[in-house]
């Protein structure tokens, strides 16, 4: 049960499937199996790169559009630029993430090629825990996308209709150098056009605990106890880093005064890439912020 079996998986939007051994979108996988639905792994598990499509560039560039599936439900690795996180060709630092959280991660790492790209591919490469696994993006016309699958999520306008709705824009204040183990604060400012009509905040009642009060719900929602939220918000992830970086809110952040607060903290010295996502309860748009952090590690995270 070790070797020669076949790992599949959905390529978001473009519907593309990863297949051991092929090109255009599919990944070589080794290993023992894990397609059985009741196997999950917390840890020790490979990660998957997968191509979702490209996008056409107004200067007649093209944007390859990847995401990854890190096979773990719990461990988050980093892969730093290297042997072991390759986009080939060229070898060099592409912009690839390089800090992968757990399970599937949509639309993360998008690469500009030049307009004379024509049929050439690009190979991205992961290796962890001793499996390596490879994706290849050509531009084939079936994988074409545009920008609204992108902020809407992978979906796409219904044939024949218009959505008037615009993606709200984001911008975040720099981030001077940080400290290991103080606190950051993090300044995200929300503009938006006001569509979709934000729907109602969803009442809590004693019958239906909170998500924040559930016991398997604490370590994904705000700390603050609020019911659901519907409409304008920030989400903070981590894109690179050498070390976990701790939000102090894991829920989307409320829009209020146009802007978005929170705080990070940080174990280990080293530079790092945060990604805040703004949505309006339908697109989404996002941005990056680089934050250096300079002292001596941190023994445990805050």
């Amino acid at each position: 049960m070790r070797t020669g079996h076949r790992v599949w998986l959905c390529a978001g939007a473009a519907g593309l499937m990863a297949l051991s051994g092929a090109r255009s979108g599919f990944v070589h996988a080794q290993g023992p199996p894990t397609w059985i639905s009741q196997t999950k792994f917390s840890h020790g598990q490979n990660v998957v790169p997968y191509y979702e499509g490209w996008i056409p560039n107004p200067d007649g560039s093209f944007d390859l559009v990847f995401g990854y599936f890190n096979r773990n439900y719990e461990e988050e690795l980093v892969i730093p630029v290297g042997p072991d996180n390759l986009v080939e060709p060229d070898g060099t630092d592409r912009g690839q993430p390089t800090y992968f959280l757990p399970r599937q991660n949509q639309r993360m790492f998008r690469l500009r090629v030049p307009k004379d790209f024509g049929q050439k591919a690009v190979t991205w490469t992961l290796t962890a825990h001793g499996r390596t696994d490879k994706v290849i993006a050509e531009l084939v016309p079936a994988y074409e996308i545009n920008e609204y699958i992108i902020s809407s999520g992978g979906n796409a306008v219904p044939f024949g209709e218009v959505d008037e709705n615009k993606p709200p824009a984001i911008t975040v204040a720099p981030v001077p150098s940080a400290q290991t183990g103080v606190p950051v604060t993090l300044t995200a400012r929300y503009a938006d056009d006001g569509l979709p009509k934000p729907r109602p905040e969803r009442v809590q009642t004693a019958a239906t605990p909170s998500a924040a009060t559930s016991p398997t719900k604490r370590a994904q929602v705000d700390k603050s106890d609020q019911p659901a939220r519907r409409g304008p918000g920030v989400t903070w992830l981590q894109y690179r880093g050498p070390a976990k970086a701790v939000f102090h809110d894991t829920a989307p952040l409320r829009v209020q005064d146009g802007q978005a607060v929170t705080t990070v903290r940080f174990s280990q010295p080293g530079v790092y890439q945060l990604r805040a996502t703004a949505t309006d309860g339908r697109l989404s748009t996002r941005t990056d912020v680089t934050v250096t952090v300079t002292g001596a590690p941190v023994d445990r995270q805050p």
